[in-house]
């Protein structure tokens, strides 16, 4: 059962209690890290006492998986507007745009949510590691089916590898972040994005 199910399964105000400690840690971690991240400041931070974490989550562990799912969420959330309705290269554009604009509104402060777990934990347990997996994947499914549609419109070469592309333009965003996080400076993201879909123009039709 993976966190979203325990969640559904709660009652209104379980969820809420649980979503509130989630939230909680979510900010803690990305600001702090997950190793700087302790029980005691979740506690704090979401107003509630220790029994009520241990009441929704074994351990730091799965409190930390359930933030994963959290993040993973929230970019989605975001970015599948653009993802799932690309009409042509203005929709790969606007995509570029909003998330340069993510990030200039932030102060370049934060990266990405995942990007930044990922590499705090990819190392740490398996479990973990594999959930982060899953959720990159997802990511990168909505990239894929981005440029098949590209293909169905006739706008992409039907020879064109769509799960390279796919995984182009997921590390240029990764990449572009991380470059914008550190030079506090989007404009290092928006380089990196135009690249990618610079090289996705190379296959079209």
């Amino acid at each position: 059962m993976t966190q979203t199910d325990i969640a559904r399964s709660l009652t209104m105000k379980g969820e809420r209690t649980r979503g509130k400690i989630v939230d909680a840690a979510a900010s803690l971690m990305l600001n702090d890290g997950v190793a700087g991240t302790t029980i005691e400041g979740v506690c704090a931070a979401a107003g509630v006492g220790r029994s009520q974490v241990y009441h929704y989550f074994d351990d730091k562990g799965e409190l930390v998986r359930a933030v994963i799912e959290r993040q993973a969420e929230l970019v989605f959330s975001g970015q599948e507007p653009h993802l799932a309705h690309v009409r042509g290269w203005e929709s790969w554009e606007a995509w570029r745009d909003f998330v340069v604009e993510i990030q200039r509104k932030a102060g370049c402060v934060g990266g990405c949510p995942l990007g930044s777990l990922a590499s705090e934990l990819a190392d740490e347990d398996e479990l973990t590691r594999q959930l982060l997996v899953k959720s990159f994947e997802r990511w990168e499914r909505a990239f894929l089916r981005g440029v098949q549609r590209m293909q169905d419109l006739g706008l992409v070469r039907a020879d064109a590898d769509t799960a390279l592309l796919a995984t182009t333009l997921l590390a240029a965003l990764q990449g572009g972040l991380l470059l914008c996080q550190t030079r506090k400076d989007v404009a290092s993201l928006e380089t990196s994005l135009n690249g990618a879909i610079g090289y996705l123009r190379t296959f079209a039709v």
